[in-house]
Protein backbone atom coordinates (compact mmCIF):
# COMPACT_ATOMS: atom_id res chain seq x y z
CA UNK A 1 0.00 0.00 0.00
CA UNK A 2 2.39 2.20 0.78
CA UNK A 3 4.42 2.12 -2.01
CA UNK A 4 1.66 2.18 -4.59
CA UNK A 5 0.60 5.53 -3.17
CA UNK A 6 3.98 6.92 -3.12
CA UNK A 7 4.19 5.79 -6.66
CA UNK A 8 0.97 7.64 -7.17
CA UNK A 9 1.56 10.96 -5.51
CA UNK A 10 5.35 10.71 -7.25
CA UNK A 11 3.66 10.41 -10.11
CA UNK A 12 1.61 13.31 -10.12
CA UNK A 13 4.16 15.48 -8.78
CA UNK A 14 6.27 14.89 -11.46
CA UNK A 15 3.77 16.10 -14.12
CA UNK A 16 3.02 18.93 -12.40
CA UNK A 17 6.33 19.85 -11.90
CA UNK A 18 6.73 19.42 -15.61
CA UNK A 19 3.86 21.98 -16.30
CA UNK A 20 5.03 24.26 -14.15
CA UNK A 21 8.63 24.36 -15.05
CA UNK A 22 7.10 25.12 -18.72
CA UNK A 23 4.97 27.96 -17.96
CA UNK A 24 7.57 29.37 -15.63
CA UNK A 25 10.28 29.19 -18.13
CA UNK A 26 7.83 30.89 -20.65
CA UNK A 27 6.99 33.71 -18.16
CA UNK A 28 10.76 34.47 -16.77
CA UNK A 29 12.14 34.43 -20.23
CA UNK A 30 9.54 36.58 -21.64
CA UNK A 31 10.71 39.30 -18.99
CA UNK A 32 14.45 38.22 -19.64
CA UNK A 33 14.62 37.26 -15.61
CA UNK A 34 16.63 34.32 -16.27
CA UNK A 35 18.95 34.00 -13.01
CA UNK A 36 17.50 33.76 -9.50
CA UNK A 37 19.70 35.60 -6.59
CA UNK A 38 22.13 33.64 -5.02
CA UNK A 39 20.43 34.49 -1.50
CA UNK A 40 17.33 33.02 -2.75
CA UNK A 41 18.56 30.36 -4.16
CA UNK A 42 20.86 29.74 -0.38
CA UNK A 43 17.53 30.23 1.19
CA UNK A 44 15.58 27.74 -0.64
CA UNK A 45 18.39 25.11 -0.07
CA UNK A 46 18.31 25.37 3.14
CA UNK A 47 14.83 25.53 3.87
CA UNK A 48 13.06 22.62 1.15
CA UNK A 49 16.07 21.04 0.32
CA UNK A 50 17.71 20.43 3.07
CA UNK A 51 14.90 19.54 5.14
CA UNK A 52 14.88 16.12 3.15
CA UNK A 53 17.76 15.26 4.82
CA UNK A 54 16.52 16.26 8.58
CA UNK A 55 15.04 12.97 9.04
CA UNK A 56 18.38 11.52 9.13
CA UNK A 57 18.58 11.27 12.69
CA UNK A 58 15.66 8.67 13.27
CA UNK A 59 16.99 6.75 10.44
CA UNK A 60 20.28 6.90 12.63
CA UNK A 61 18.40 5.28 15.50
CA UNK A 62 17.36 2.66 12.99
CA UNK A 63 20.44 1.72 12.13
CA UNK A 64 21.61 1.92 15.71
CA UNK A 65 18.68 -0.52 16.51
CA UNK A 66 19.75 -2.97 13.93
CA UNK A 67 23.74 -3.24 15.09
CA UNK A 68 22.41 -3.22 18.56
CA UNK A 69 24.19 -0.15 19.62
CA UNK A 70 22.43 2.41 22.46
CA UNK A 71 22.47 6.12 22.49
CA UNK A 72 21.74 8.36 19.80
CA UNK A 73 24.92 10.56 20.41
CA UNK A 74 27.31 7.77 17.92
CA UNK A 75 25.13 8.68 15.30
CA UNK A 76 25.42 12.08 15.77
CA UNK A 77 29.27 12.02 15.92
CA UNK A 78 30.04 9.86 12.71
CA UNK A 79 27.62 11.85 10.63
CA UNK A 80 29.19 14.96 12.12
CA UNK A 81 32.62 13.36 11.32
CA UNK A 82 32.41 12.65 8.28
CA UNK A 83 30.80 15.90 7.11
CA UNK A 84 33.92 17.45 8.58
CA UNK A 85 36.06 15.28 7.03
CA UNK A 86 34.48 15.74 3.58
CA UNK A 87 35.44 19.21 4.03
CA UNK A 88 38.50 18.86 5.12
CA UNK A 89 39.31 16.86 1.92
CA UNK A 90 37.95 19.02 -0.22
CA UNK A 91 40.15 21.88 1.27
CA UNK A 92 43.37 19.64 0.78
CA UNK A 93 41.99 18.17 -2.88
CA UNK A 94 39.12 20.53 -4.20
CA UNK A 95 39.34 18.84 -7.69
CA UNK A 96 39.39 15.55 -7.08
CA UNK A 97 37.00 15.90 -4.09
CA UNK A 98 34.44 17.88 -6.51
CA UNK A 99 34.59 14.94 -8.89
CA UNK A 100 33.79 12.04 -6.57
CA UNK A 101 31.19 14.58 -5.04
CA UNK A 102 29.80 14.72 -8.53
CA UNK A 103 29.76 11.49 -9.38
CA UNK A 104 28.36 10.39 -6.18
CA UNK A 105 25.54 12.91 -6.72
CA UNK A 106 24.59 11.89 -9.59
CA UNK A 107 24.23 8.17 -8.93
CA UNK A 108 22.25 9.65 -5.71
CA UNK A 109 20.15 11.68 -8.13
CA UNK A 110 19.19 8.98 -10.46
CA UNK A 111 18.37 6.80 -8.34
CA UNK A 112 16.13 8.66 -5.74
CA UNK A 113 14.47 10.53 -8.56
CA UNK A 114 13.53 7.00 -9.67
CA UNK A 115 13.51 4.05 -7.82
CA UNK A 116 10.01 3.99 -6.99
CA UNK A 117 9.57 3.12 -10.76
CA UNK A 118 11.37 0.27 -10.99
CA UNK A 119 10.93 -3.32 -9.61
CA UNK A 120 14.60 -5.00 -10.52
CA UNK A 121 17.61 -4.18 -8.48
CA UNK A 122 20.73 -5.00 -10.00
CA UNK A 123 24.43 -3.97 -11.32
CA UNK A 124 22.73 -2.87 -14.70
CA UNK A 125 19.89 -0.49 -13.32
CA UNK A 126 22.94 0.79 -10.65
CA UNK A 127 24.54 2.05 -13.74
CA UNK A 128 21.63 3.55 -15.53
CA UNK A 129 20.24 5.01 -12.19
CA UNK A 130 24.86 6.77 -12.60
CA UNK A 131 23.83 7.81 -16.33
CA UNK A 132 20.50 9.16 -15.43
CA UNK A 133 21.92 11.34 -12.69
CA UNK A 134 24.86 12.59 -14.91
CA UNK A 135 22.26 14.95 -16.79
CA UNK A 136 21.90 17.10 -13.82
CA UNK A 137 26.17 17.35 -14.02
CA UNK A 138 26.48 17.42 -18.18
CA UNK A 139 23.35 19.74 -19.08
CA UNK A 140 24.65 22.89 -17.05
CA UNK A 141 28.57 22.34 -18.69
CA UNK A 142 26.37 22.07 -22.13
CA UNK A 143 24.23 24.78 -22.44
CA UNK A 144 26.20 27.12 -19.96
CA UNK A 145 29.91 25.76 -20.22
CA UNK A 146 31.60 29.12 -19.11
CA UNK A 147 29.24 30.00 -16.02
CA UNK A 148 29.04 26.37 -14.97
CA UNK A 149 33.22 26.66 -14.74
CA UNK A 150 32.88 29.96 -12.77
CA UNK A 151 30.79 28.12 -10.43
CA UNK A 152 33.72 25.59 -10.52
CA UNK A 153 36.36 28.17 -9.83
CA UNK A 154 34.38 29.59 -6.71
CA UNK A 155 34.89 26.45 -5.03
CA UNK A 156 38.84 27.02 -4.35
CA UNK A 157 39.92 24.52 -7.15
CA UNK A 158 42.80 26.11 -8.81
CA UNK A 159 44.23 23.07 -10.71
CA UNK A 160 45.00 23.97 -14.43
CA UNK A 161 44.32 20.76 -15.46
CA UNK A 162 41.19 20.52 -14.08
CA UNK A 163 40.03 23.16 -16.39
CA UNK A 164 42.03 21.74 -19.41
CA UNK A 165 39.68 18.50 -18.88
CA UNK A 166 36.99 20.48 -18.49
CA UNK A 167 37.80 22.44 -22.11
CA UNK A 168 38.74 18.83 -23.22
CA UNK A 169 35.27 17.24 -22.95
CA UNK A 170 33.75 20.76 -24.69
CA UNK A 171 36.00 20.70 -27.51
CA UNK A 172 35.42 16.58 -28.05
CA UNK A 173 32.09 16.52 -27.48
CA UNK A 174 31.90 14.43 -24.79
CA UNK A 175 29.29 16.19 -22.83
CA UNK A 176 27.03 15.58 -25.73
CA UNK A 177 27.98 12.22 -25.71
CA UNK A 178 27.11 11.76 -21.88
CA UNK A 179 23.63 13.42 -22.38
CA UNK A 180 23.05 11.11 -24.85
CA UNK A 181 23.96 8.40 -22.65
CA UNK A 182 21.70 9.99 -19.76
CA UNK A 183 19.04 9.86 -22.39
CA UNK A 184 19.31 6.16 -23.50
CA UNK A 185 19.47 5.55 -19.95
CA UNK A 186 15.90 6.87 -19.70
CA UNK A 187 14.66 4.96 -22.32
CA UNK A 188 16.31 1.42 -21.17
CA UNK A 189 14.66 2.43 -17.56
CA UNK A 190 11.01 2.94 -19.06
CA UNK A 191 11.20 0.05 -21.45
CA UNK A 192 11.95 -2.20 -18.44
CA UNK A 193 8.98 -3.96 -17.55
CA UNK A 194 6.99 -1.56 -19.54
CA UNK A 195 4.42 0.03 -17.96
CA UNK A 196 2.94 3.24 -19.35
CA UNK A 197 2.82 5.09 -15.82
CA UNK A 198 6.98 5.58 -15.80
CA UNK A 199 6.65 7.84 -18.86
CA UNK A 200 6.62 10.46 -15.44
CA UNK A 201 10.69 9.74 -16.60
CA UNK A 202 10.10 11.43 -19.71
CA UNK A 203 8.96 14.55 -17.83
CA UNK A 204 11.83 14.72 -15.22
CA UNK A 205 14.32 14.27 -18.39
CA UNK A 206 12.75 17.32 -20.15
CA UNK A 207 11.49 19.58 -17.01
CA UNK A 208 15.53 19.23 -16.61
CA UNK A 209 16.53 20.11 -19.56
CA UNK A 210 14.19 22.76 -20.11
CA UNK A 211 15.47 24.34 -16.49
CA UNK A 212 19.48 23.63 -17.75
CA UNK A 213 18.16 25.77 -21.29
CA UNK A 214 16.45 28.71 -20.01
CA UNK A 215 18.32 29.37 -16.58
CA UNK A 216 21.79 30.33 -15.21
CA UNK A 217 23.23 26.92 -13.67
CA UNK A 218 22.65 27.56 -9.86
CA UNK A 219 19.20 28.81 -10.76
CA UNK A 220 18.78 25.81 -12.61
CA UNK A 221 19.94 23.34 -10.20
CA UNK A 222 18.12 25.03 -6.94
CA UNK A 223 14.67 24.41 -8.58
CA UNK A 224 15.60 20.70 -9.34
CA UNK A 225 17.15 20.30 -6.24
CA UNK A 226 14.47 21.77 -4.22
CA UNK A 227 10.96 21.49 -6.05
CA UNK A 228 12.09 17.97 -7.65
CA UNK A 229 14.40 16.07 -5.94
CA UNK A 230 14.07 17.07 -2.48
CA UNK A 231 10.13 17.16 -2.42
CA UNK A 232 10.03 13.63 -3.96
CA UNK A 233 12.04 12.59 -0.96
CA UNK A 234 9.99 14.39 1.78
CA UNK A 235 6.69 12.88 0.07
CA UNK A 236 7.70 9.19 1.02
CA UNK A 237 9.11 10.27 4.06
CA UNK A 238 5.72 11.63 4.59
CA UNK A 239 3.98 8.73 3.38
CA UNK A 240 6.38 6.59 6.06
CA UNK A 241 5.18 8.76 9.06
CA UNK A 242 1.35 8.39 7.74
CA UNK A 243 0.40 6.81 5.29
CA UNK A 244 -3.39 6.80 6.28
CA UNK A 245 -3.53 10.68 6.96
CA UNK A 246 -1.32 12.68 4.45
CA UNK A 247 -2.01 15.72 6.34
CA UNK A 248 -1.12 14.30 10.06
CA UNK A 249 2.01 12.52 7.97
CA UNK A 250 3.00 16.05 6.53
CA UNK A 251 2.55 17.60 10.01
CA UNK A 252 4.81 15.29 11.99
CA UNK A 253 7.63 15.46 9.24
CA UNK A 254 7.80 19.23 9.81
CA UNK A 255 7.77 18.93 13.26
CA UNK A 256 10.40 16.30 13.08
CA UNK A 257 13.05 18.10 10.11
CA UNK A 258 12.54 21.35 12.24
CA UNK A 259 14.95 20.79 14.65
CA UNK A 260 17.95 19.91 12.43
CA UNK A 261 16.88 22.21 9.55
CA UNK A 262 17.04 25.46 11.74
CA UNK A 263 20.45 23.73 13.22
CA UNK A 264 21.69 23.74 9.50
CA UNK A 265 20.36 27.20 9.16
CA UNK A 266 22.35 28.70 12.05
CA UNK A 267 25.35 27.02 11.30
CA UNK A 268 25.12 28.46 7.53
CA UNK A 269 24.17 32.09 8.82
CA UNK A 270 27.68 31.85 10.82
CA UNK A 271 29.69 29.70 8.52
CA UNK A 272 28.25 32.75 5.60
CA UNK A 273 29.34 35.43 7.88
CA UNK A 274 33.03 34.00 8.27
CA UNK A 275 33.46 33.39 4.72
CA UNK A 276 31.73 36.61 3.46
CA UNK A 277 33.38 39.66 1.85
CA UNK A 278 31.42 42.09 1.15
CA UNK A 279 32.99 42.37 -2.77
CA UNK A 280 32.87 38.69 -3.22
CA UNK A 281 29.57 37.80 -1.07
CA UNK A 282 27.99 35.28 -4.01
CA UNK A 283 31.29 33.35 -4.05
CA UNK A 284 30.43 32.90 -0.44
CA UNK A 285 27.50 31.66 -0.99
CA UNK A 286 28.67 29.41 -3.88
CA UNK A 287 30.82 27.88 -1.32
CA UNK A 288 28.70 27.34 1.34
CA UNK A 289 26.19 25.77 -0.94
CA UNK A 290 28.05 22.99 -3.07
CA UNK A 291 31.15 22.68 -0.48
CA UNK A 292 28.47 22.37 2.78
CA UNK A 293 25.82 19.70 0.77
CA UNK A 294 28.77 17.95 -0.42
CA UNK A 295 29.50 17.69 3.51
CA UNK A 296 25.84 16.30 3.99
CA UNK A 297 25.55 14.68 1.03
CA UNK A 298 28.14 11.51 1.79
CA UNK A 299 26.67 10.97 5.33
CA UNK A 300 23.44 11.49 3.99
CA UNK A 301 23.89 8.71 1.18
CA UNK A 302 26.27 6.70 3.70
CA UNK A 303 23.32 6.45 5.80
CA UNK A 304 20.67 5.56 3.68
CA UNK A 305 22.57 2.80 1.98
CA UNK A 306 23.64 0.91 5.29
CA UNK A 307 20.10 1.19 6.56
CA UNK A 308 18.82 -0.26 3.25
CA UNK A 309 21.55 -3.18 3.28
CA UNK A 310 20.85 -3.84 7.00
CA UNK A 311 17.20 -3.61 6.59
CA UNK A 312 16.83 -6.26 3.92
CA UNK A 313 19.45 -8.88 5.49
CA UNK A 314 16.90 -8.65 8.54
CA UNK A 315 13.65 -8.92 6.46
Amino acid sequence: MTNQLIKKINLNHSFIFFLLINLFSVVMFKFNYLDISSTICLFLILTIGVSHGALDNIKGKKLLKIFNFEGIYIFYIIYIFIALSVIFIWLLFPAATLLIFLSVAAFHFGKEDTQFLIHKKSYIIQLLYLLKGLLIILAPLFFHFDDTVKIFKSLLIVNENFYLFLEFLEEKKIIEIGIILSSLSNIFLFIDKFELKKFTIFFDYFSIIILNYYFAPLTAFTIYFCFLHSIRHSISLTIDLDENNLQNGLKLFIIKALPLTILTIFISIIVLFLLNDVNYVDNAILKLIFIGLASLTFPHILLEYFLEKNEKQTN
